[in-house]
């Protein structure tokens, strides 16, 4: 009814009725520019393909039907999308020609009682009929209005896209879509795919449907791909799409989580799980690192040791689902992707996990660095924070130090104590 097309792309799921894989449409909804949609499964068996879409949104626009209200993958979905760090929303309260007022009314009220407590609260809600039409250009105006205020995303980081589809075109070849999370692309660049880090060059682009030269961060891009010997079989949906200082394929991420208050168990230390990362759906092990235990709704550090290696930079938000991927158990933020096999639970790394919950680079750097005896290797921060280094703003008391293996930086008090006890052991 908003766009005039349909989102299930397979005859099964228009057979069914029911969305089973991510469908994607785009629109021009009035404003003269086109609106790009995700349209993720609703069933409990595909929140799997859900987590794959809504990964990298502006803005959710939740479905709710009169006759069913709101239902438990309603919840689930809700819980998703607060954990993802999406903090703008509109509710579409679908086929009200089925009911009458009064169950409209006691709808409404229960979605506004699911949100209330979380921060989408006070999102709108618009009753709509598909059928008659009722609400759908009030719907439409809102989201107009939403992408209006849709902030354009920073592309001063170095390019990363989340793989979701990849399939063959006749007389074009390989072709990759997914959201870009960070950076520019331009025709002609070479970037490394996936974890084998298999070189290739981008033939042709896509940004929001529309063949273009260049696209950032924040768009929905397609890129017409060539490498030596490139087949669509050797790219899946998880897969990433990255500039070559990024590509640093990982199997130990510290992240930051959070256990979903609704869970009816602690989570234990060594729990497995899978992990939702971008697009990808990779089995792991929970390690706490400071209790042998979690209460559901309690926050802690951890350590995801992965089962297959994966992408991540500081600040991206990981879901965890647990090993039936039945429910989901919580969910975090990426502190550090290249996490230390030991001493991970020794009080000076928990020192430096608190430095990295800040949210920049320039937050953390300087208590990062009292605590680092050898210094800090910019590279690897740049890769850590996908920040180039010529858009560094370090912090006064940070020094640059270089060496006959490259630049490290050191904390300026630090490297005096350094020199002071250098001097003393030649002295003696």
């Amino acid at each position: 009814a908003l766009t005039g097309q349909q989102g299930d792309r397979r005859r099964e799921e228009r057979e069914r009725g029911i969305t089973i894989d991510l469908g994607y449409v785009y629109a021009d909804l009035g404003e003269g520019s086109l609106t790009g949609f995700i349209d993720v499964p609703g069933h409990e068996r595909f929140v799997h393909n859900m987590l794959a879409g809504a990964s990298g949104i502006d803005c959710v626009l939740l479905v709710v039907a009169a006759d069913d209200g709101v239902m438990p993958q309603t919840r689930e979905h809700l819980a998703i999308v607060e954990l993802l760090g999406i903090r703008r929303a509109l509710v579409a309260l679908t086929k009200i020609d089925r009911v009458e007022p009064a169950r409209i009314a006691e709808v409404q009220q229960q979605i506004n009682g699911l949100l209330t407590a979380g921060p989408l609260a006070g999102a709108p809600i618009f009753p709509v009929s598909s059928i008659r039409g009722d609400g759908i250009d009030a719907l439409r105006t809102a989201l107009i209005e939403e992408a209006a205020r849709t902030a354009a995303r920073s592309d001063s980081g170095h390019f990363r896209l989340a793989i979701d589809r990849a399939f063959s075109v006749t007389g074009t070849g390989v072709v990759v879509t997914g959201t870009a999370f960070a950076g520019r692309v331009r025709i002609g660049d070479e970037l490394l795919l996936g974890p084998t880090g298999k070189r290739v060059r981008v033939r042709g682009l896509h940004a929001q449907n529309r063949e273009v030269g260049e696209a950032h961060a924040g768009q929905r891009v397609a890129l017409n791909l060539a490498g030596e010997r490139l087949a669509v079989e050797q790219i899946h949906r998880g897969d990433w799409l990255l500039h070559p200082l990024l590509h640093a394929p990982t199997q130990r991420i510290d992240i930051d989580f959070q256990l979903l208050p609704g869970e009816a168990h602690e989570l234990k230390h060594w729990t497995p799980v899978h992990v939702h990362l971008g697009a990808q759906d990779v089995t792991a092990r929970v390690a706490l690192l400071e209790d042998a235990s979690l209460v559901p709704g309690e926050r802690a550090f951890a350590q995801l040791l992965l089962n297959a290696p994966s992408h991540a930079v500081h600040g991206d938000r990981i879901v965890l689902r647990d090993q039936s991927a039945q429910r989901t158990l919580g969910g975090g933020r990426v502190l550090d992707p290249y996490a230390p096999p030991r001493n991970r639970r020794r009080a000076a790394r928990l020192e430096q996990l608190r430095a990295l919950a800040q949210p920049s680079l320039e937050q953390a750097l300087p208590p990062l660095l009292a605590s680092a005896t050898n210094g800090i290797d910019p590279q690897g921060l740049e890769r850590q924070f996908n920040r180039p280094r010529e858009g560094w703003q370090l912090p006064h008391g940070v020094l640059e130090i270089s060496t006959r293996l490259g630049p490290r930086l050191f904390d300026r008090a630090r490297w005096s104590e350094l020199e002071v006890i250098l001097l003393a052991a030649l002295q003696r």
